[in-house]
C-alpha cells in the first residue's frame, strides 16, 4: 500500500525530504489496506480504542499519585522541586518535541477518510448503533487531540485529510489558524460526535458516550470564551497588538462577539450533562477516612475517586478500568505512594485556607469560628469545621493508611515532610488523600487497582455556572441549583450568597492566584465561582489551564510569590525548647531530627528566621535554588512555545526564518532561548 506521511505535519517529512524511507510513518500497519479493513463494526471499534492513550490515566505517572499529581506545580499543590516556568529565563524554546504534533490528528482524518464513505453506503457490516458509535469516538478522539494542542499553543493548523506526500500540500496545510477558528473546529467535530455517540456506550464506562463530547464541548468553549474575554488587548489574541497572525484570516473578526458566542455555547453544551446529574451526586457521609475495613467504603463521594468499579457513580462519565492478574501483574504505582509516604505533593497553605467553614463563610470573616491557634495544635485541628472535602482529602496527623488482615491498622506519620526521599516527601505538611485506598499493604508497589476518571460531571456544573456569571454577571436558576447542590455535598451552608457576601478579596488574594485576572481583583461573585471550581476539582488536573484561561498570573511578574505550607515553627511539631527539636516520628515511631541549612543545602525544612513559621518548601535551600525569593511569571508564558525542529521543518528551504509557521509571541525560533516580556 502507499506508505503515509509523517504524523508531524510538516516534519519529519520535510527534514530529509529526498528520502522517503527516512520520515514516512507506517500506521496503519502496511499488512492492512483500507479496502481489506473497515468492514466490520468490530474493526472500527478496535481501531478508535487504541487512540485512547490520548487520556491522561493513572498509569502514566509512575512512582508517583497518578492522575492526582498533575496540579503539582500550581498555587493548589506543589512537589519537592520547583517547575522552570516559576524561574525567571528558565523556561526556554525546546530544540524539539512538544505539542506541535500531529500523529494522533492523522490517524483520525485516516479513519473518517475511509469509514465515512462506506458507512454512507451501508458497507460496514455489524449493528449500525456500534458503528455510528465508533465514528463518532474518532469525532471525539480528533477533538480532544486539537484541545489538548491549541490549549497549549492557541493557533494551530486545522487539518481534516491524510495529507498526500507531497511537500507543497504540506507547507500550505501547515499554516497556523486562529484560535477562535480552532475552537470552533474543535466544537463542530464535538458536535458530529454528540449526534452519533449513544448515552450509554458499547463498552459502558470505559468508551466515549454522549455526555463525554457534551462534557468536552462545554469545557472548551469556557476555555475559548474566557481566554478572549481576559486577555483582550494582548498579542495572545487574534488581531490584538503584536498578533503574529495573518489579517486576512481574522476580516470580520469581532472579539466581544466570540467571547458572547463561547460562553453560550458552554452553558449550553453544560446544561445536559449537569442536569442528569445534579440530583445525583455520590453522597458525602463527610468520614475523612473514607473506609471502615480494607473493602467496606462509609463515604461513597471519597469511593469515587478509590475503587476499582465506578459503575455504579452517576456522575462518573468515563474511567479507566485496573484490574489484576491471576500473575499479579501491574497496574498502577499509586497505591504504594499513598499508602507509604507522602507522594512528593501537598495541598498549600493558599489551597486549605480557600476552603470556607461549614457556615458558608472564609475562615477570616467575624462569625465563622475559625481560630488561627488551631494551626499551633497540627493540621487535623486546623481544618476542624471546615468544609468537608478538604478533611477527607487531607492527611491529618495519625490519619489511617490501611485496614490491615489482622484487625490493625496503619497510620500516616508526619515524618515525610523531613524523612524522605524527593519522590516520597509529604512536600507542603498537607499531605494529599484523594485516592488514597485502604487495603493492607500487599507489599508490593504495583498492586494499585483504583479506577482513574477521566470525565466527571460534576465540572459541567461548574463549567455551567462560570460560563453563566461571565456572560451575564449573575447567577441564574440553573447555576444556583448546581451551586447548592454541590454545597450541600460538601456540608457546607448551602445558599452561596453567604459566601460571596463576607468574601475580602484583599484577603483572598494572598493565597489564591484565581482571585486575579489581568492584574486585577475579580468580583467577590466570581472569585466564588472560581473558589468552588478550585475546591471540588482539586488534584483532578484543572488548575494550570484555568490560570491561563483566566490570565490570572500577571502579578507575579511585579511581585514573586512564596508558596507555603502547614505551620511548623511554635507548634505541637515543634520541640526546640528541649533537646531534641521534633515531635514527629518515622513510620517505626523514632523521631527524627530537623534540619535548618539554608546556605549549606544540606537541611530538610525552612528557616524560621526567613520563612517564618510555616513551612516554605522552595526556601528550604539556597542552593541552585531560582526561586528562593519566589515564583515569578511572564506574560509570553500563557502560550507554550514550538520547539525549533518545526520551524526547520516547515521550511521550504529548511532556514528557521523562511519556515511557514509563526512562534508565538515573546518567544524565539532559537531553541533554548526564554521567553520575553510582553
Amino acid at each position: 500500500m502507499k506508505k503515509l506521511i509523517s504524523t508531524i505535519l510538516v516534519g519529519a517529512a520535510l527534514a530529509g525530504f529526498t528520502s522517503c524511507g527516512d520520515f514516512l510513518d507506517q500506521e496503519p500497519q502496511s499488512s492492512l489496506t483500507p479496502e481489506g479493513f473497515f468492514k466490520t463494526a468490530d474493526q472500527l471499534g478496535a481501531y478508535a480504542v487504541n487512540l485512547y492513550g490520548v487520556f491522561p490515566t493513572h498509569d502514566q505517572y509512575t512512582y508517583q499519585l497518578g492522575t492526582f499529581i498533575i496540579d503539582n506545580g500550581t498555587d493548589n499543590q506543589v512537589g519537592k522541586d520547583y517547575n522552570s516556568r516559576w524561574a525567571a529565563g528558565q523556561w526556554k524554546t525546546p530544540a524539539s518535541g512538544g505539542a506541535w504534533d500531529f500523529t494522533t490528528i492523522r490517524k483520525c482524518n485516516y479513519f473518517l477518510e475511509n469509514v465515512l464513505p462506506k458507512f454512507e453506503a451501508g458497507a460496514i457490516t455489524g449493528a449500525e448503533a456500534a458503528v455510528r458509535q465508533y465514528i463518532g469516538e474518532i469525532y471525539f478522539l480528533r477533538a480532544y487531540d486539537y484541545w489538548t494542542r491549541y490549549a497549549q499553543l492557541g493557533d494551530f493548523p486545522i487539518v481534516t485529510e491524510a495529507l498526500p506526500d507531497d511537500k507543497d500540500v504540506l507547507l500550505e496545510a501547515s499554516a497556523r489558524q486562529p484560535r477562535h477558528k480552532v475552537a470552533r473546529f474543535i466544537l463542530d467535530d464535538l458536535s458530529k460526535a454528540i449526534e452519533l455517540l449513544p448515552a450509554t456506550a458499547v463498552g459502558g464506562k470505559q468508551r466515549i458516550n454522549k455526555a463525554c463530547a457534551q462534557l468536552l464541548r462545554s469545557r472548551v468553549a469556557l476555555f475559548e470564551g474566557t481566554w478572549l474575554k481576559y486577555h483582550k488587548g494582548t498579542a495572545l489574541v487574534p488581531g490584538g497588538p503584536g498578533w503574529p497572525g495573518d489579517a486576512k484570516a481574522i476580516e470580520g473578526f469581532n472579539i466581544d462577539n466570540e467571547i458572547k458566542y463561547f460562553l453560550t455555547e458552554a452553558m449550553n453544551s453544560a446544561k445536559p450533562v449537569a442536569d442528569a446529574v445534579a440530583g445525583s451526586l455520590a453522597e458525602n457521609t463527610a468520614t475523612e477516612e473514607g473506609y471502615s475495613s480494607q473493602t467496606t467504603c462509609i463515604n461513597p463521594y471519597y469511593g469515587m475517586f478509590t475503587e476499582s468499579n465506578l459503575n455504579g457513580y452517576a456522575e462518573v462519565l468515563m474511567y479507566k478500568s485496573y484490574l489484576l492478574s491471576s500473575n499479579l501483574t501491574v497496574s498502577h504505582n499509586i497505591y504504594m505512594q499513598f499508602q507509604r509516604n507522602g507522594g512528593n505533593s501537598g495541598w498549600t497553605r493558599g489551597m486549605v485556607n480557600s476552603f470556607v467553614m461549614e457556615n458558608g463563610l472564609p475562615i477570616y470573616a467575624p462569625g465563622s469560628g475559625y481560630d488561627e491557634a488551631w494551626e499551633n495544635q497540627g493540621v487535623t485541628a486546623t481544618l476542624q469545621g471546615r468544609d468537608s472535602r478538604i478533611r477527607i482529602f487531607t492527611k491529618g496527623d495519625g490519619s489511617i493508611t490501611s485496614y490491615n488482615t489482622d484487625g490493625s491498622v496503619s497510620r500516616f506519620a508526619m515524618g515525610w515532610i523531613v524523612n524522605s526521599s524527593n519522590e516520597m516527601r509529604n512536600v507542603t505538611g498537607y499531605g494529599i488523600k484523594k485516592g488514597q485506598i485502604y487495603t493492607a499493604d500487599p507489599g508490593s508497589h504495583d498492586h494499585g487497582v483504583q479506577g482513574s476518571i477521566i470525565f466527571r460531571a460534576t465540572e459541567a456544573m461548574l463549567n455551567y455556572m462560570e460560563a453563566c456569571v461571565e456572560a451575564t454577571g449573575a447567577v441564574d436558576n440553573n447555576a444556583s441549583k448546581y451551586w447548592e447542590a454541590i454545597r450541600t455535598r460538601a456540608h457546607v451552608n448551602a445558599p452561596y450568597t453567604v459566601t460571596v457576601a463576607a468574601t475580602d478579596m484583599s484577603r483572598e488574594a494572598l493565597g489564591d492566584w484565581g482571585a486575579y485576572s489581568h492584574g486585577s481583583l475579580v468580583s467577590p461573585l466570581l472569585y466564588n465561582v472560581r473558589r468552588e471550581r478550585r475546591c471540588e476539582l482539586a488534584a483532578e488536573g484543572f488548575r494550570m489551564n484555568d490560570l491561563r484561561r483566566w490570565c490570572a498570573l500577571d502579578q507575579l511578574a511585579a511581585k514573586p510569590y512564596q508558596i507555603e505550607g502547614m505551620k511548623f515553627w511554635g507548634t505541637v511539631y515543634d520541640k526546640s525548647a528541649g533537646s531534641n527539636p521534633l515531635n514527629i516520628k518515622n513510620d517505626s515511631g523514632e523521631e527524627l531530627a530537623v534540619v535548618v541549612d539554608v546556605e549549606g543545602g544540606t537541611g530538610n525544612m525552612s528557616d524560621p528566621a526567613i520563612s517564618g513559621p510555616y513551612i516554605h518548601p522552595y526556601q528550604i535551600t539556597n542552593v541552585s535554588n531560582l526561586v528562593f525569593n519566589g515564583l515569578t511569571w511572564t506574560r509570553a508564558q500563557y502560550l507554550s512555545p514550538i520547539a525549533q525542529s518545526a520551524f526547520r521543518k516547515a521550511s521550504p528551504d529548511g532556514e528557521l526564518t523562511n519556515s511557514v509557521i509563526y512562534q508565538n509571541p515573546g518567544w524565539d525560533r532559537v531553541a533554548n532561548k526564554p521567553a520575553s516580556n510582553l
